[in-house]
């Protein structure tokens, strides 16, 4: 069976974050965002809207497609 793809998508949110060194409260500051929503997210708790991930990918400094795990 295939992994969610809230799954997936928290772990590669995860892992650009921390190749940028980032924390959780770093990256939430960045992008307007509370660190606990930040969390969720990596946990594939939550799903972001696209407003959101668009936020993730100007906080990073990339692409927003780089965040999409697929």
């Amino acid at each position: 069976m295939m992994e969610d793809v809230r799954v997936r998508f928290g772990k590669q949110l995860r892992s650009l974050r921390e190749a940028k060194k980032l924390t959780q409260e770093g990256l939430a500051d960045l992008a307007g965002m509370h660190f606990t929503y930040i969390g969720q997210i990596e946990r594939g708790k939550r799903n972001p809207s696209l407003i959101n991930l668009e936020r993730l990918a100007k906080a990073l400094k990339i692409d927003a497609g780089k965040l999409l795990p697929f």
